[in-house]
């Protein structure tokens, strides 16, 4: 372990956007920062240096797909990360993507994407935490005695005008019609269309801002199905 290595504030920017959204690729992590810093070489050893040193990790479960040794490296924060990032002033207690690994990943990786191009587009991304530390809210919304759970919640600030955005991600593995099924196709959009209707994201969140539902797919074929459900 490499003892004597100190962040820079790339690497910073790095620990806090893997703080915020979740696990992060290298390709991710280079196009944070890529405006003034161009090198995937060299965010690739500055990689390197913060796990040698303890502030990053790679999650095991990368390894379990075909020919991972090829696919570009997933990257977590650690203790000694978090560590750093409350010394120099950074929120840590950030709502960070739950259930299935992969699941996850591809949830960080949307709303890293989306935090990337609005920055570039001079829009702020503001993350669940900064919404939910408002009113000291759950992630969860409370309707008809069970739970609706979006995948994840941010917001876009386009200079001081706002639009909230309730994220689900569907990687091809929830079921599609089964309503008895709670990330079922039919269940969500049951549920969505109950809250919505009601207006529960906005008063349990306390938004004054605009909601949107935006649902993602990572296959053609499935958002086509998802299309004629509606």
């Amino acid at each position: 372990m490499q003892r004597d290595y100190y962040p820079t504030d790339r690497a910073r920017s790095w620990l806090g956007h893997i703080n915020r959204h979740g696990p992060q690729s290298s390709v991710y992590l280079h196009a944070l920062t890529a405006e003034t810093h161009r090198s995937m070489d060299t965010t690739r050893r500055q990689l390197l240096k913060l796990r040698d040193a303890g502030y990053l990790t790679l999650p095991p479960q990368q390894r379990h797909t075909i020919r991972a040794e090829f696919n570009p490296l997933i990257h977590d924060i650690a203790k000694p990360g978090l560590d750093h990032l409350r010394d120099h002033g950074f929120e840590t207690n950030t709502i960070r993507p739950t259930g299935h690994w992969w699941h996850g990943f591809t949830v960080s990786a949307v709303t890293s994407a989306i935090d990337i191009a609005a920055a570039r587009a001079g829009v702020t991304y503001i993350p669940a935490h900064d919404i939910l530390n408002r009113t000291k809210a759950p992630l969860a919304i409370p309707i008809d005695g069970t739970k609706l759970i979006p995948d994840q919640l941010f917001a876009l600030d386009y200079g001081g005008s706002f639009r909230v955005f309730v994220l689900e991600v569907d990687r091809g593995t929830e079921p599609k019609t089964s309503p008895t099924k709670r990330k079922s196709w039919a269940r969500s959009l049951a549920l969505y269309d109950a809250a919505i209707r009601h207006n529960l994201p906005a008063r349990h969140y306390g938004l004054t801002a605009p909601l949107l539902l935006l649902w993602v797919f990572t296959g053609k074929s499935d958002e086509e199905r998802f299309w004629r459900l509606l």
